[in-house]
């Protein structure tokens, strides 16, 4: 199994940990970095599975899936053995509006 994370997500990350260092310490940034990975490594093994986004359940679509750390929430899909990551948000963001510019942008 093997975690992918997309451009997009990436640049998530990237902004996230700007915005983290800018009001935290770097120690604390690290720890949710760690948590974050933590998670996906949880998920991509089958240990955790994050819940299908709402919106999408609600017309047949159930493989995206939507997990919560204690700082920040990640959309994934899962395809084969693969983990695709598509955005990382902070608790502070709304996720709604990134999930929606996200999935329909492409």
């Amino acid at each position: 199994m093997s975690i992918v994370i997309l451009p997009d997500a990436q640049h998530d990350l990237l902004t996230l940990q700007d915005y983290m260092l800018e009001r935290w310490t770097p120690e604390l940034w690290l720890k949710a970095e760690d948590e974050i990975f933590a998670k996906l490594a949880d998920i991509d093994s089958g240990l955790l599975s994050g819940a299908p986004v709402s919106e999408l359940a609600a017309i047949g679509i159930r493989d995206y899936r939507t997990l919560v750390t204690s700082h920040h929430r990640f959309l994934y899909r899962q395809i084969d053995s693969t983990t695709y990551v598509y955005a990382v948000a902070g608790h502070q963001q709304d996720f709604q509006t990134l999930l929606l510019r996200r999935l329909f942008q492409r």
